[in-house]
């Protein structure tokens, strides 16, 4: 597994390197201090399996950068690691593409668990507060990754297995008695379930539409009336919202978590 680190900060650059290093001895860790630098390393290598940027990169615009390596590399998930946690910077990282925002001050545990969910196809944000939400949402653990030939993602960051997921009451945070246990109890249909996992993904809606075989138009009814379920007002705010429960859902099994890091 290849990961690219773009930071300017040089010594917390070599603490990342370290950290994500220490991961296996699987992975391989290129670590470069400008958008200049992180472009060429790309150019010449564009088989990097994850990025982690620094939105803060001089005279930069971090926010530019990434929602340009978004559009040339679609498939590459990019992880926003940042000096910030304001809610106001994590919806523009989301929105600009970012598969995750971790801030610095977090623990390696955090960052690890992050990198787990990305890596299986979710979407990591911080903690924080996003407005009125529905009073309940269920949302089960991501799939578990198929280990292939020549699959170099290390273990630490493979999801790993949950118990059934539960329905939260978000007054509390616990699972709330007699709620319902799954993603049904919104009243999503087969094809508004799929749409939303794609949304997940962070899949426009013309790729959405590909996807799934379907006209550009269905997709965006489709996205509407997920939006209503979720009681939300864009795409951003679902993917947060469904993220922030994921992460609350399995903090609410038994031990807190889904698997040790």
């Amino acid at each position: 597994m290849k990961v690219l680190l773009v930071d300017d900060h040089p010594l917390i650059l070599s603490a990342l390197q370290t950290v994500i290093a220490g991961l296996g001895d699987d992975v391989t860790v290129k670590g470069v201090g400008s958008e200049a630098e992180a472009r060429a390393a790309l150019q010449r290598d564009p088989d990097f399996d994850l990025v982690l940027l620094d939105l803060h990169l001089g005279e930069s615009d971090g926010f530019a950068l990434l929602a340009d390596l978004r559009q040339q590399y679609p498939a590459l998930p990019i992880v926003v690691v940042s000096a910030s946690d304001r809610a106001s910077d994590v919806i523009r990282a989301i929105d600009a593409g970012a598969m995750g925002f971790v801030p610095k001050r977090a623990t390696n545990e955090t960052l690890f668990e992050a990198l787990r969910m990305v890596m299986s196809g979710g979407i990591y944000v911080p903690p924080m507060s996003l407005g009125p939400m529905p009073a309940f949402l269920s949302v089960g653990p991501p799939p578990l990754a198929s280990a292939t030939d020549g699959d170099t993602v290390p273990d630490v960051m493979r999801p790993q297995p949950a118990e059934a997921p539960v329905a939260l009451d978000l007054d509390t945070g616990r699972a709330a008695p007699g709620m319902p246990r799954s993603l049904d109890a919104l009243g999503l249909s087969r094809r508004q379930a799929d749409v939303l996992a794609f949304l997940l993904q962070g899949l426009p809606n013309k790729l959405i539409a590909r996807e799934m075989g379907i006209s550009v138009d269905t997709v965006k009814d489709h996205v509407a009336a997920v939006l209503r379920a979720l009681g939300v007002a864009s795409r951003t705010q679902a993917v947060l919202v469904v993220s922030q429960m994921t992460q609350q859902s399995a903090a609410s099994l038994p031990g807190g978590k889904r698997g040790a890091p």
